[in-house]
């Protein structure tokens, strides 16, 4: 029987399907149900408003509506599922389980694209080379400050060696190609780990940066974004898994536009 109390809204409209509200949800009543934010059902949620500073587009409120009451057993059984979901492991791991030749395990810690996440390196700065593009253009020496591998934030181990007291750039997967001076003005002398708040699992990023503050000692941190709305969440994953470890770690935030300036730092 539904009463009238204060629930979540959420405003399809504004919402970019980034994520951040989720894990900001100790009852785990907001999921991401084809690209947007949506309540899972009225009984999971408490009502407190926890998630609302996390978005970044205002897209939630706290209103007061016809809802089914908070039931507090019916979320103890929705958060075992849950989490039985999410570690739950794939088909052929599971004891018994033969598979059929088509369904042959796949070859562990390998991506399709060829990018094994064990596949750790370091290297020394790469020789400069000439631009030759014709005489239209000077021959300028480019060098890349890349100094590891791999670079994606999911590949990255948080025990990985090139972490270990590092100056941590974390920047949105489109910086690098919108910003000509990526490698000289932001990544010389970091260690950069890439990807993309909208598209990639927020919640992921979130625990794999509490597992590189709490095992690698990090000295600080240099969020890159570009200035479109979805990527405001980055900055604000960094700031809660600081908070979640404890950690103070000295963090600028830098902005580019979608025509290749540097709007903020």
């Amino acid at each position: 029987m539904k009463t009238t109390r204060k629930i979540i809204r959420i405003d399809e409209d504004k919402c970019n399907g980034c994520g951040l509200c989720v894990p900001s949800c100790a009852e785990g009543a907001i999921q991401i149900v084809d690209g947007k934010a949506r309540l899972v059902a009225d009984r999971y949620c408490d009502g407190l408003g926890a998630c609302l500073g996390q978005c970044p587009l205002d897209a939630l409120t706290v209103v007061d509506d016809e809802a089914e009451p908070f039931d507090e057993a019916a979320v103890h059984e929705h958060l075992k599922v849950l989490k039985e979901k999410k570690e739950a492991p794939p088909a052929f791991d599971r004891p018994g389980f033969v598979p059929k030749p088509e369904e042959a395990a796949p070859e562990p810690e390998r991506l399709a694209c060829g990018c094994p996440s064990a596949m750790v390196r370091s290297f020394e700065p790469a020789t400069p080379t000439p631009c030759s593009d014709g005489e239209t253009t000077p021959k300028t020496p480019l060098a890349s400050e890349l100094r590891h591998w791999p670079v994606q934030i999911s590949l990255v181990p948080p025990t990985a060696s090139f972490l270990k007291g590092a100056n941590l750039l974390v920047a949105a997967d489109c910086t690098p190609v919108a910003y000509p001076a990526f490698h000289r003005d932001l990544l010389k002398g970091k260690v950069v780990l890439m990807g993309c708040p909208k598209l990639d699992n927020t919640e992921a990023y979130l625990q794999k940066f509490v597992a590189i503050f709490e095992q690698a000692d990090i000295k600080s941190i240099t969020a890159v974004v570009m200035e479109v709305p979805c990527c405001r969440g980055l900055p604000m994953i960094l700031q809660r898994a600081m908070a979640l470890t404890g950690k103070e770690i000295p963090m600028e935030t830098v902005v580019i536009s979608t025509d290749g300036r540097m709007l903020d730092r």
